[in-house]
């Protein structure tokens, strides 16, 4: 997995993220989705964009689809081993791609459909998503040469070392179809360049595609990391994955809950709030104080049947959301939306620590539990 190196030029507020969701679950190409983040281009640099899609794998929907990149073919065969001591493989190939000029240095890059083992999990005395995450972190931590960029039920996510719309043609995002698909343009402030430190960054169905540079990162991590989250990557968005994950699956928080955790009003603005409400935010900043994600950011964060839009409390960083008929979209820029609808029945720039979350409607999500979207 080639590294690319930082240049010398510097963009702090670059990066461009992009997402679109069907709130009835129609499903759609990933055509559009990369049109829209090609719109950003001057926000990229060829060192990183990636996509994450969602309702592409109803034939599969009752097993994890583990995405990974393996160094070399043995490399492969000691990942390989480790999966199906602890993994029933329904399935295993690797993933289609296209060859793509712009794009090199690509390695082996396979995806196993996979139940994990009963026996396993007991073993471990957790449940089987906990199982999975803990198999993820073992994977990447310990397995040299071999990294899992994607471990969720019916999605997946796509990316690698170049621009985002080169990455769409190499892995034929177009002949993916889903309910939702978040889009990321990588101009890295502080890491290099390489095919896992790509955005999206995930873990189960929960994936993060973000433009900023958060101030609070070491104290986010050290927070994170004692409840058995490994940071391996250095890079806050790792964290801000992983944040998330940790209030929805474990602590059992709602997302509208999330947001008001991790970009929760500033003291100031909490003590002229009604008293029940004022009550509400002093117990997120209390209890959940660690959690709270300093610096500026903006996020597209998708999961199961849902996709959440937040900027930092002050904006620092753009974006803009909008709706068409049962269509929800959210971008760096509203060109980027323009140029897949052009026609809307609202567009907005969403203030600093204002939660956007589509949802799927509830017809929807049930027949995307039963595998019938």
């Amino acid at each position: 997995m080639t590294e690319i190196t930082e240049g010398r030029c510097r963009i702090p507020s670059g990066c461009a993220i992009s997402g679109i969701f069907s709130r009835s679950g129609k499903r759609f190409s990933g055509e559009a989705v990369t049109d829209s983040i090609s719109v950003m281009h001057e926000r990229s640099n060829g060192l990183g964009g990636g996509f994450a899609a969602y309702g592409i794998y109803p034939e599969h929907k009752d097993r994890y689809a583990l995405h990974l990149f393996h160094n070399d073919q043995d490399a492969r065969q000691r990942c390989e081993a480790f999966i199906e001591d602890n993994f029933e493989v329904v399935a295993a190939s690797t993933i289609p791609t296209s060859r793509v000029p712009a794009i090199t240095g690509e390695p082996l890059i396979w995806r196993y459909f996979a139940v994990p083992r009963k026996d396993k999990i007991a073993a471990m005395h957790v449940d089987e998503r906990e199982f999975v995450a803990q198999c993820t972190f073992d994977i990447n931590k310990n397995f040299e040469g071999s990294f899992v960029f994607s471990s969720g039920k019916n999605m997946g996510v796509f990316k690698a070392v170049g621009y985002p719309e080169d990455v769409a043609a190499f892995y034929r995002l177009s002949d993916y179809e889903g309910y939702c698909f978040t889009a990321h343009g990588r101009y890295p402030t502080n890491t290099p360049g390489w095919w896992g430190g790509a955005h999206p960054f995930s873990l189960l169905d929960t994936t993060v595609v973000h433009n900023g540079e958060i101030s609070s990162y070491d104290a986010n991590r050290r927070s994170i990391e004692m409840y058995g989250y490994q940071c391996t990557l250095q890079t806050d968005t790792e964290v801000i994955t992983y944040i998330t994950d940790y209030l929805t699956r474990k602590k059992g928080l709602t997302y509208e809950e999330v947001c008001d955790v991790v970009a929760a009003p500033f003291w100031s603005e909490i003590k002229k709030m009604p008293e029940e409400q004022a009550e509400l935010f002093k117990y997120y900043r209390t209890v959940f104080a660690p959690y709270l994600i300093t610096g500026p950011f903006s996020v597209l964060v998708g999961f199961e049947g849902g996709m959440m839009a937040l900027n930092d409390r002050l904006k620092l960083r753009s974006m803009v959301a909008a709706t068409k008929d049962d269509m929800v979209y959210a971008a760096s820029e509203e060109a980027a939306i323009r140029v897949i609808q052009p026609e809307l029945d609202r567009i907005w720039a969403p203030s600093g620590g204002e939660c956007v979350i589509a949802r799927l409607y509830p017809d929807a999500m049930a027949r995307l539990k039963e595998g019938k979207l």
